[in-house]
């Protein structure tokens, strides 16, 4: 299907001036980047920006995630890939599951690092201990996760932030609300605390 071709469709959708709008309209110079994983997008960002500012790059780091559909290009293809609930909900971890259900949303937040928020006075609403990031290589399928990497991650995050699995009183997962996506994720979280619990 054709669109107008207006200019603000190319300055206001594409994915390389998205975050140089950020920086241009407040004037801040630091890396300034758009990240597209699919489903891990915002948590990656915020993973690189946690790095950024570890390694002195970045004293301060707004991350964002954006999910908005200005076309029905999106709702289309994933139709025809059978992704989407046809019923439009999503049921994660359920043995009804039969798809995603798919909004619209934004989010950011600025991070800083912990001595300089107390000492700025913030109203601090969590501290990041450590974070982590890999790919599923090749699984069943390129919606299908990987079990091996899922652990692999949620240890490497663990590692990272010195947590142990014993001090957890609360985990919050990414649902495909698919049988089999939210099975192997659960299943590769119940490994990583076999491993570390009793």
């Amino acid at each position: 299907q054709q669109y107008g071709v207006e200019s603000q469709m190319f300055v206001g959708s594409d994915m390389g001036i998205m975050a140089g709008r950020i920086s241009y309209f407040l004037d801040i110079h630091g890396p300034s980047l758009t990240v597209d994983t699919a489903c891990s997008s915002s948590l990656v960002a915020l993973h690189l920006a946690c790095d950024s500012i570890r390694k002195g790059e970045s004293s301060v780091a707004i991350v964002g995630g954006v999910f908005l559909m200005s076309t029905p290009d999106f709702l289309i293809q994933a139709s025809k890939t059978g992704m989407l609930s046809p019923d439009g909900k999503c049921k994660t971890l359920d043995n009804a599951a039969n798809g995603v259900a798919v909004g619209e949303g934004v989010g950011a937040m600025l991070l800083k690092p912990l001595s300089r928020a107390i000492a700025d006075r913030d109203n601090i609403h969590a501290v990041i201990l450590g974070s982590a990031m890999n790919q599923d290589g090749k699984t069943q399928g390129i919606t299908a996760p990987s079990a091996k990497a899922q652990e692999q991650l949620v240890t490497t995050a663990w590692d990272n932030a010195n947590v142990n699995a014993e001090s957890l009183g609360y985990v919050e997962l990414h649902g495909t609300g698919t049988k089999l996506g939210d099975v192997i994720e659960v299943k590769a979280l119940a490994n990583v605390f076999r491993r570390q619990t009793g």
